[in-house]
């Protein structure tokens, strides 16, 4: 049942309400460990017919041919898995032909297996008899592998062709078990970033044919990314190494099946690229990964002069690298000559501090990237155009703005009148990089087209509104303690008898105040502008703002015709993660579960107030929750408080009113404060602003 969660992509418990409530759900056709276990095929099925979980339909396939992959890993070790299904996928490629085609007998029939098994065999060696793609793999199995043919198959048939099924089945390397294979993988964010700053799709849409090399090519994925941005293949031949025999072989079967002409195709076993097809026009690259106690930084620079050396005049390398060696300060005399010699060589276009994050094996590791290009154009040159992205998220966007930043560099270099100004760096000389000898390849100072731009000019006037906000907001505190004086809570010590306890649950009973349940709502429903505010624990417990998340009202009539929204003065409360308390006195808002509502009864002998509800149960004993704790300590019924008496309640009603109106006139005073003080900051340390003599 867990497996059926990940199937569908819900939480483990979803599947047990399924099976309760739905008397339709697939039948456990076996047990393992006490554990019930249920045909794929029926999931699947009654997954696509009920339309419940969260996984797309066309994917279901596929993810149960890869459940069936998994299950073989005690038949066979995860690199037999995934060579052996390249090797089949690869081969009917290559063949044209289903590989089960011309084959008899039911699945899991030892003489249709051998049968099966050595008809493909037969195959593979007339079609690869120089065994430069499936045939060893093959051979180094029996016929107890055939179940892996229809395997191939079913990934084939879900994904419409070989390519797809290969690229599902390596997109799967960590759940087959193949973690030396997945610690390599870049996040998708940096592959589309490296795809942009090569301009592959541009440059082939303009009659252009290309070679692209990776002289450490792993298991080929930045190549494929490459690949995958374009559909004109036939005019790209491709090149790559791999001291690696097996990451080689794999590289070319997934060369291959993206489109890539045999003839068009050259995957080298070696620590070298030898370049015997053709000279490269494009370079892709990611050093190999050394960890941080053994990392070398002239190692590291070594092999992007490596890189260099493949280059032809007008040629262009990406390189991945570690950010210790590529953009911080050295401290190694060696190592800082040599790179200033590499800048110097006039090779180097442009050095990016990429964020942290972005192999998502290695979290700790700090990337950056270098681009390469032999002759540059003549106002780029004697110039290096270094970025900095290291503080933002690799969106769309940041992408796009950095690409360009790059690409228009490449193509038009350094102007002084009509100039297109970096969004995120600085272009800088190679002699002032040359005298700063071993320091940071990072901007100087902000980029220009920040400093220069309409929100920094207008700084000042922001400033200046900000300082009139926050005068205002201190008349009108003044003004309102002037009428109501200075603020007295009129607090005395209780002598009499301490008031009778009563819990939320006796309240509840006694109808003096009601509970409501909360709605689950969608994520994908909710927007920063719609018309209902939804509260939930987030606002609730301050980790959110409230207002942030609202919600359409023709999306609520439409998606949630049983929604009940709030009335003014309903007490919204959670407690999860941990208790949290809302007084919603405006209302119409969606209460969002696992939050919920209290409601005050005003038409009872001794009625409470929105307000004292709220703060009698924050102040509750035995709210907490320990930090292992899966539920709280006690349910809200349970919370026990004071009984007041009706006059009590209405003279503590106003006293926390007091106290709120109190609290927003001087949060006014901060937050206008704050925005002046931010606001003077950010322009003093970017340089934009200075300040004046005050007794001027």
């Amino acid at each position: 049942m867990s497996d059926i969660a990940a199937f569908a992509r819900v939480k483990r418990p979803v599947v047990s309400t399924w099976r309760r409530r739905h008397g339709d759900f697939p039948v456990a056709v076996s047990e393992s460990s006490g554990r019930p276990l249920f045909d794929g095929t029926q999931v699947a099925e009654w997954l696509v017919t009920s339309g419940l979980g969260n996984a797309d339909p066309k994917e279901l396939r596929s993810e149960l041919a890869l459940f069936g992959i998994i299950a073989l890993r005690d038949r066979f070790t995860p690199w037999q898995l995934v060579e052996t299904l390249g090797s089949l996928l690869c081969m009917r490629r290559l063949d044209g032909r289903p590989l089960t085609e011309g084959t008899d007998g039911l699945p899991g029939d030892a003489g249709a297996d051998d049968a099966l098994w050595s008809a493909v065999l037969h195959r593979a060696e007339r079609i690869d008899a120089e065994d430069d793609f499936v045939l060893r793999e093959l051979r180094s199995l029996d016929a107890t592998a055939a179940p892996l043919i229809r395997l191939a198959e079913d990934l084939v048939e879900a994904a419409y062709d070989e390519r797809g099924a290969y690229e599902w089945l390596l997109a799967a390397r960590s759940r087959l078990g193949l973690d030396s294979l997945a610690a390599d993988a870049v996040a998708p964010e940096l592959s589309h970033l490296l795809t942009q700053l090569t301009d592959l799709r541009f440059r082939l849409a303009h009659g252009e044919s290309l070679v692209l090399a990776d002289p450490h090519a792993r298991a080929g994925d930045l190549l494929a990314a490459l690949l995958d941005d374009t559909d004109d293949r036939e005019r790209v031949t491709v090149l790559a190494a791999d001291p690696d025999e097996r990451l080689a072989r794999i590289t070319r079967r997934r060369l291959l099946l993206a489109g890539v002409s045999e003839l068009d195709l050259d995957v080298q076993t070696g620590p070298d690229l030898e370049e015997h097809l053709a000279d490269p026009d494009i370079v892709v690259t990611q050093l190999p990964y050394h960890p941080g106690e053994s990392r070398s930084v002239l190692t590291a620079l070594t092999e992007v002069e490596y890189v260099a050396e493949l280059l032809r005049p007008g040629c262009t390398a990406v390189v991945l690298g570690p950010a210790d060696a590529l953009v911080d300060g050295l401290k190694d005399t060696e190592a800082s000559q040599f790179r200033s010699a590499l800048l110097r060589r006039n090779l180097v276009e442009c050095v990016v501090a990429l964020p942290g994050g972005v192999l998502p094996f290695r979290p700790g590791y700090r990337p950056a990237l270098w681009t390469l290009t032999r002759s540059p154009v003549a106002e780029a040159e004697g110039k290096v155009l270094l970025a900095d992205i290291s503080s933002e998220q690799l969106t769309a966007d940041v992408r796009a703005r950095l690409a360009e930043d790059v690409l228009l560099w490449r193509a038009e270099g350094f102007r002084t009148l009509d100039g297109h100004d970096p969004r995120y760096g600085r272009v800088v000389s190679v002699a002032d990089l040359d005298r700063a000898f071993g320091g940071p390849l990072t901007p100087p100072a902000p980029p220009v087209s920040v400093i220069w731009s309409d929100k920094v000019k207008e700084r000042p006037a922001l400033i200046a509104e900000a300082e009139a906000h926050l005068e205002r907001a201190a008349a009108d505190a003044r003004a309102y303690e002037d009428g109501q004086g200075p603020y007295r809570g009129n607090v005395l010590r209780r002598v009499d008898r301490l008031p009778r306890r009563i819990t939320l649950g006796g309240l509840i009973t006694g109808r003096r105040v009601a509970k409501f349940p909360g709605h689950r709502v969608d994520d994908r429903h909710l927007t920063a502008d719609g018309h209902h505010t939804v509260l939930g624990p987030e606002e609730l417990t301050g980790e959110r703002a409230v207002g942030a998340r609202r919600i359409d009202r023709l999306v609520l009539a439409a998606e949630y015709d049983r929604v009940a929204l709030t009335e003014p003065g309903d007490v919204v409360y959670t407690l999860t993660p941990r208790l949290g308390l809302y007084v919603d006195h405006e209302g119409f808002s969606v209460v969002a579960f696992p939050a919920r509502v209290l409601r005050v009864n005003p038409d009872v002998l001794r009625p409470l107030t929105p307000r004292v509800l709220a703060a009698l149960l924050g102040a509750a004993r035995g709210t907490g929750r320990s930090p292992s704790a899966v539920r709280p300590a006690r349910r809200i019924e349970e919370y026990q408080l004071p009984d007041l008496e009706p006059d009590e309640v209405l003279r503590f009603d106003a006293l926390l009113a007091e106290a709120e109106h109190r609290e927003r006139l001087l949060l006014a005073q901060a937050d206008a404060l704050a925005e002046a003080r931010d606001l003077t900051v950010a322009g003093l340390a970017d340089g934009t602003l200075t300040l004046a003599d005050p007794y001027t």
